[in-house]
């Protein structure tokens, strides 16, 4: 099995065991998005704790890769798929978190 499709078992366990219900191909997308840096263990992680993590976030995939515009609601849904994914939990997937904001903001058809 490819490092890549590695990457996405995870995603698809993690979305799975969560029963957030995203698809399969949307995690496909979103992974092929974000490049390399889903084999890096630092970067291929999101700290639900770390508000420059969550601005990052809002900035560099929110805004500039869904086209958002900065509000509030950003920031909401945010800390919203931080909820979900378990505030305690320390293995928060970038591509899963990506997914989830992607879903929320009816952006799925930009990685399908």
């Amino acid at each position: 099995m490819s490092k890549f499709n590695e990457c996405v078992e995870l995603y698809k366990s993690q979305s799975s065991e969560l029963g957030l219900g995203l698809d399969e191909a949307l995690l496909i997308g979103v992974a092929k998005g974000l490049g390399p840096s889903i084999y890096n263990a630092d970067s291929s992680k999101v700290s639900g704790s770390d508000d420059k993590e969550k601005a990052t976030v809002k900035n560099n995939f929110l805004i500039k890769k869904l086209g958002l515009a900065d509000s509030p609601a950003l920031d909401a849904a945010i800390e919203e798929v931080m909820i979900q994914l378990g505030t305690s939990n320390r293995n928060k997937q970038r591509a899963v978190v990506y997914a989830l904001l992607a879903k929320k903001f009816g952006k799925e058809s930009m990685f399908l």
